[in-house]
């Protein structure tokens, strides 16, 4: 009778994870948390910020909380790594933002504008010259794009329906239109679903490595490349600033990128083209970069890019790539060529080449440069000046070159590694509303977080040109977390910075650099006075081995000295390539907490103390750093409790442990290899690494070259010893890369065939973050649930001072 009830569900199409699902208790719909973490979640959120280019400018963008599940739940095509609304043409998520205010940096006069009720608001985007700006607006059945006059508050609606498969609309530099991709006029209704299948659907390859990572969301059918065709195409088109109307521009297609010259004549596209691939996601798709004039007609083809399968693990294309434009002349482009058949493994004297190719662009290109390193970056400051980028893989170093305009006369800027934190320089700030380093005299300027051992100290430094020599002159205080946002003059001697400390949310100030003194732009308030008011500190401790490890601990409101209280510990895994790197202090003591979503901070109103982000370094040279995964993922546990017993503040008996994505893959294997914790609480993860068989995470050995490590790290192989209870939770349309919704509902499988405590929970519609209210309310309360059962209202348990199982 059992194999008949089996049969029966699989004709009726019922999937696995509801087989799954009705194995456990009756659902009874969303569940609710306490009512002060409602408070919280339902708090409204601090408005979004965009700085004007003209620098006395901000725009703010007041914002919804959470989507209601309807509107998670509207139609969603989830194709070729992209998740469409059909009736929008444009992402399944609308934006939030619900109104626009514009407010003067000096004296602080504002404009409340009159934006459409309802209105579903997505990002701002200035004209060069600060006098205007774009907003999209995302109503039920199309995406309208809206230009702003800033002095007067003036909205144009453009006539025609934007389309959000496009890139992003760009400003001409002179400011007077905008680039955009719009849903093609006219066209007919999406392509039907046929009601039999014409045939089978067949890959094949014919002997050609193609090593892919995997991807979710991809195209299954010739009808899902049919759509995804429908949906990708679109019509260029130019947007008057003034007026709003649209000129298109050039030939439909499935246009992935779009990028006017300085000198707005001529337009760099990316045309997407067949064939589609069934492993890839469009960004991988086969395409031709071409330059178009501005009557949209083909003057050049830069590359025809082939799929992009044919990369080497840690690879790049052989042919042209990370083309643009010199920003500094009127029509001249630049791009990047291999020299090593774009394999790091092949050694060669250089590994790329740069290249330039002025308008009318015809003959061959120009070589400008090589690197001996793979190239990462060239940016130009405002009087020609280059600052050259190249990297290296295998020892994780980077470093920059200053050049002439001409490309000549290299001289080394900085020589690091990239994962020295407290090494690192700083960014070049860039002129507003130009895409060149700002450039005052021989000097620029640039920003840092100023990684130290007591936290994070934002920077401003002057950088000298000709002497390479740096100078300080802003650094964070102590007792606050201050960053400069940009310079109101070329001089220095003011600054737009955003200012935070551990009880105040981030607001914007004016700041004398030279004198010190701050005047307030904004005054943002504190959303969840619940959660500001627990005590927190910045920790330091040793790894057994003698690496420094670091993290936040979280006491509860009304916490008292020496009172031990259950704990739950969050935190994520990072790579590294030596030691030195991986005992650096990362966060800030006096950074503002901020609570969004299912965040396990909520935990604090219900007498948890909580260890946020303490690291867990897992350390080798090269690639070799997962080779000891396990062990050090233990030891970096078994440290972190053991500073928090020692601190007096957690019962070692009742610490629980948690994580998103990979931080729900760390959860799995630390309940599996130690007895440190009560019980776990893993979201979202991946579980069994042979299913991401050509790399995951930092991770780029392929399972066959290392099976033992693919093995070893994998949680699913050793679920039999996985003893302590486990909550899982899922979204149903997970989206990720690697975390397919199949790794929690095979992992619930192992475990329960072994008889674990385990309870597994999918939610509706949801990604691999979760958005809907009803979502949230429903992941706290189940992981609410499960600590207060498991870790607070824990029966005693054997503790022993060894961590390994």
């Amino acid at each position: 009778m059992r194999t008949r009830i089996v049969a029966i569900a699989l004709t009726l199409g019922i999937g696995t994870t509801a087989g799954l699902l009705a194995q456990s208790a009756a659902s009874s719909g969303y569940l609710t948390p306490p009512k002060e973490i409602v408070d919280i979640l339902d708090a409204e959120p601090i408005p979004t910020v965009t700085v004007g280019p003209n620098r006395d400018t901000l725009v703010l963008v007041s914002r919804r909380g959470m989507p209601g599940i309807e509107e998670v739940s509207q139609p969603m095509l989830r194709i070729a790594g992209l998740r469409i609304n059909p009736r929008t043409n444009g992402p399944h998520r609308a934006p939030a933002g619900t109104g626009i205010t514009v407010r003067t940096i000096s004296g602080g006069a504002e404009r409340k504008l009159a934006v459409p009720a309802g209105a579903r608001i997505g990002a701002i985007t200035f004209s060069p010259d600060g006098k205007r700006f774009l907003f999209t607006n995302t109503r039920d059945t199309r995406i309208d794009l809206n230009i702003v006059d800033v002095a007067t508050g003036q909205i144009r609606t453009v006539d025609a329906a934007l389309s959000g498969i496009a890139s992003e609309c760009e400003w001409l530099d002179d400011s007077s239109a905008a680039l955009c991709g719009f849903v093609p006029a006219g066209r007919g209704p999406a392509p039907e679903e046929p009601k039999a299948p014409s045939g089978p659907n067949i890959q094949e390859n014919s002997g050609k490595q193609g090593p892919v990572r995997t991807y979710q969301d991809l195209l299954t059918s010739a009808h899902a490349e049919a759509l995804f065709e429908y949906y990708a195409t679109h019509q260029m088109g130019l947007v008057d600033a003034a007026t709003g109307r649209h000129t298109p521009i050039g030939k439909l297609g499935m246009i992935s990128l779009a990028h006017a010259s300085p000198d707005g004549q001529f337009f760099l596209i990316e045309r997407t083209k067949r064939p589609f691939s069934r492993l890839l996601t469009a960004n991988g798709f086969p395409s031709d970069v071409e330059v178009w004039n501005r009557k949209g007609d083909k003057v050049r083809t830069v590359a025809d890019v082939p799929m992009s399968d044919v990369v080497p693990i840690n690879g790049v294309m052989t042919g042209p790539r990370s083309y643009t434009w010199h920003p500094l002349e009127p029509a001249t482009l630049v791009w990047v060529e291999a020299l090593d058949k774009g394999d790091i493994k092949n050694k060669v004297p250089h590994r790329d080449r740069v290249v330039t190719l002025k308008a009318p662009f015809t003959g061959e290109p120009t070589e400008v440069a090589k690197t001996e390193y793979r190239y990462s970056g060239a940016s130009w400051t405002d009087n020609g000046t280059i600052l050259l980028s190249e990297a290296d893989r295998a020892t994780r170093t980077t470093r920059t070159w200053v050049m002439t305009s001409s490309w000549s006369d290299p001289r080394k800027l900085w020589d690091r590694k990239q994962q020295d934190s407290y090494g690192n320089p700083g960014t070049p700030m860039i002129r507003p509303g130009k895409s060149t380093i700002l450039q005052s005299g021989e000097s620029i300027y640039l920003v840092g977080q100023g990684a130290s051992p007591e936290g994070d100290r934002p920077f401003l430094d002057r950088l000298n040109l000709k002497t390479l020599v740096a100078e300080r002159l802003f650094r964070s205080t102590g007792d606050s977390l201050e960053s400069v946002v940009l310079l109101l003059d070329d001089q220095g001697a003011k600054a737009l910075t955003r200012a935070e400390t551990r009880m105040q949310p981030a607001n914007y100030f004016v700041r004398d650099v030279r004198g010190g003194t701050t005047q307030a732009v904004t005054s943002f308030k504190d959303p969840h006075p619940q959660i500001t008011a627990a005590e927190r500190m910045l920790v330091t401790y040793k790894r057994k081995d003698g690496v420094q490890l670091s993290g936040t601990i979280y006491l509860p409101p009304g916490y008292k000295k020496g009172e031990r209280v259950p704990m739950f510990v969050w935190a994520y895994p990072r790579e590294f390539v030596d030691s030195d790197a991986a005992s650096q202090v990362t966060g800030s003591p006096n950074r503002f907490t901020t609570v969004t979503g299912a965040s396990h901070l909520l935990l604090l109103t219900q007498g948890y103390a909580i260890f946020d982000g303490p690291t867990m370094p897992i350390v080798g040279p090269g690639e070799t750093a997962n080779d000891s995964y396990v062990d050090q993922l233990v030891a970096s546990a078994q440290a972190a409790v053991d500073k928090a017993v020692e601190m007096g503040i957690a019962d070692r008996a009742r610490i629980g442990v948690g994580g998103h994505s990979y931080g729900a893959f760390m959860t799995a294997n630390l309940l599996a290899h130690s007895d440190i914790f009560a019980a776990g609480v893993a979201r979202s993860g991946a579980y069994n690494r042979t299913l991401t068989p050509f790399g995951f995470q930092a991770e780029t050995r392929t399972f066959w070259e290392v099976p033992e490590v693919y093995a070893r790290m994998s949680p699913f192989w050793y679920a039999n010893k996985i003893k302590e209870p486990i909550l899982m939770i899922h979204g149903e349309a997970d989206d990720n890369s690697g975390t397919f919704p199949i790794q929690s509902e095979r992992l619930y499988m192992a475990l329960k065939g072994h008889g674990a405590t385990v309870r597994y929970v999918t939610l509706p519609n949801e990604a691999h973050g979760y958005a809907a209210r009803e979502s949230v309310f429903h992941t706290v309360t189940e992981t609410v649930n499960w600590l207060n059962k498991y870790v607070k209202n824990a029966p005693a348990r054997p503790v022993t001072d060894s961590a390994s199982k």
